[in-house]
């Protein structure tokens, strides 16, 4: 091994380390290794910002424009009275719901699909008395395998097709991962329909309505004079009535003191973390006290839950600071937290993505709010706009779908006419669109494809690989795919399945080249391995919302996770092997 191998290893390393800790932000890291792998010379000055200028980056965008429209549109607000007319079991809802989802996720980034199901899968549940938790983490998981399906399923799909064309001269057509992605995702679909009946059964959960009773939420709330708290040491909180204490304010000061020696005072404010439902009782009972909303009495006042989405631009922010909503008379009147980190008051308290917001105000305020913020509601009642029009936009995508998918158009091309159609029938407002997009994401896929370059041109895949050949016979087609994807799969819950991708590409050719094999098999494994990301709540962005929205715990993605993970490498071995060898 040369210096500049071993430099590249270093700066992958420490990039993967800082990545997985989840302390800063994604694309300051990702511009950060790429400006020190060019002082390291791993590639010259004109190649560094190359990847902004990547296919696989331009089309990423496209499909992100293209999913503010159809995440807007209102196709899939009729299915609860669809599903109720049908009189199915709650198992084939479910298993229904997650199709549906999985086959959105095919064209589109996966996100986008969670995105465009959730307020209809949700609004379903409400109707049909299903189980939350029955419901989110199937169509996160289903969102997920369906990007297996086509190129465009997942950046990592396009990233590999990249890495294919510059070894072979040509990459992978448009549903060529279907041939082991379809049966996954179909085995997967079914597995994890059958698998939430059996690990959420009914009779453990409260019914679905506007928040599940498991869902642990932190507020701030005045203490009246008649309240049984009063004369209570904050110790006791916990047992007595189900809160659990973390600042009490007096005339604007905080007391001060341990639990046991704090005892609550009449007009004293109490910030305390419990289940929705204990907030209920016990403001029902008088025992706290509910700011009044200056439009309660409004005909359109309503009280609606948002989760922080992953392009939101209130991550980062504390709730003093939502000027979004404050200069539209909305409150925050909780927050369900996936921090444990509570300090100071309730308006000190800092957002990050997965986090739900409880709001009142007027409908149409909120609604303003939320779409200007990119916070998605978790709609519990129907639309009361119309779906007309709604499908035009889905119609125009799938012609888009169509020209890569029989090699008319190239993929970036043909998305490109598409955000054009949208934009000229007035779908979609690019100005807005572009603003919204979620740049993070974009920079950091951008800035680590001449890093991702790097690993083979240096001759650090080779070498990768020539280790890996010491102990397992990589030269056998079954143990090299096997290989490769157990290390994908083992990363992805901590790094981004576009880095995964990036990574392994170069050493899955040369995993190809050992044995003799044609790369695409290694490569459509690498993918695989890259989405296969079901057993942690932060691995991926849709199972860190799924968490929050489902009350989930963490043991919980890994029995329904476990098994999911199991059955698809299994098969995605198997089939690629018998397939693509």
């Amino acid at each position: 091994m040369n210096v500049e191998q071993a430099s590249l290893l270093v700066l992958l390393a420490a990039m993967l380390i800082l990545f997985s800790l989840d302390r800063f932000r994604i694309e300051v890291v990702a511009i950060g290794g790429l400006l020190a792998g060019f002082l390291l010379k791993l590639y010259p000055a004109d190649a560094v910002f190359s990847g902004f200028a990547s296919p696989v980056v331009i089309t990423v965008v496209e499909i992100l424009l293209i999913v503010q429209v159809l995440a807007q549109a209102k196709f899939f607000d009729g299915l609860a009275q669809r599903f109720q007319s049908a009189k199915w079991s709650n198992l084939a809802v479910i298993a229904s719901l997650a199709s549906i989802t999985g086959f959105i996720s095919v064209f589109m980034n996966n996100i986008g699909a969670f995105a465009i199901m959730l307020p209809a899968t949700l609004r379903v549940g409400t109707v049909l008395q299903i189980p939350r938790r029955q419901l989110v983490i199937p169509i996160s998981f289903a969102a997920l395998l369906g990007g297996l399906v086509s190129l465009i399923g997942t950046p990592a799909n396009l990233l590999v097709s990249d890495a294919l064309t510059k070894a072979t001269g040509q990459g992978f057509r448009f549903f060529d991962f279907a041939y082991a992605g379809l049966p996954v995702a179909a085995a997967g679909i079914l597995l994890i329909s059958f698998l939430v009946t059996r690990l959420f059964p009914e009779a453990d959960e409260e019914i679905s309505g506007p928040a599940p009773a498991a869902r642990r939420i932190v507020a701030e709330r005045e203490i009246p004079f008649s309240s049984p708290l009063v004369g209570t040491r904050l110790s006791d909180c916990a047992d007595s009535f189900g809160l659990q204490p973390h600042a009490l304010t007096r005339d604007g000061s905080f007391v001060f003191g341990s639990l046991a020696k704090s005892v609550i005072e009449p007009g004293d404010t109490l910030l305390a973390e419990g289940a929705d439902s204990v907030f209920s009782d016990l403001e029902a009972g008088g025992a706290l006290l509910a700011p009044a909303h200056p439009n309660g009495l409004q005909t359109d006042f309503a009280r609606i839950e948002a989760v922080v989405m992953p392009e939101s631009t209130l991550i980062g922010s504390r709730i003093r600071s939502l000027e979004v909503f404050r200069n539209r008379g909305i409150t925050v009147t909780a927050i369900s937290m996936r921090s444990p980190r509570i300090e100071g008051r309730f308006e000190d308290l800092q957002l990050s993505i997965g986090d739900i917001l409880v709001l009142e105000g007027t409908r149409d305020a909120i609604a303003e709010a939320l779409d200007e913020c990119e916070c998605l509601p978790l709609a519990t009642q129907p639309s009361a706009g119309s779906s007309k029009g709604s499908w035009y936009p889905f119609a125009i995508f799938a012609a888009g779908v169509l020209l890569p998918a029989f090699g008319v158009l190239r993929p970036e091309i043909a998305f490109a006419i598409v955000v054009f159609a949208l934009a000229v029938t007035r779908f979609l407002n690019i100005r807005q669109a572009m603003a919204d997009i979620n740049w993070p994401i974009v920079i950091m896929l951008a800035a680590m494809i001449p890093i991702g370059t790097a690993v083979q041109t240096t001759g650090t895949a080779e070498v990768v690989a020539r280790w890996l050949s010491l102990v397992v016979p990589i030269s056998m087609p079954l143990a090299g795919m096997a290989v490769l994807l157990f290390v994908a799969m083992a990363l992805t819950p901590f790094v981004n399945n576009a880095t995964v991708a990036i990574v392994l590409s170069p050493i899955a050719i040369e995993f190809a080249e050992a044995a003799h094999h044609p790369p695409a098999a290694y490569l459509i494994v690498v993918a695989a391995g890259a989405s296969l990301d079901f057993l942690t709540p932060f691995g991926h962005h849709n199972n860190t919302l799924a968490m929050s929205i489902g009350s989930y715990r963490v043991s919980d993605f890994l029995r329904a996770g476990g098994p999911l993970a199991l059955l698809g490498y299994i098969m995605t071995v198997l089939i690629v092997a018998a397939v693509w060898l």
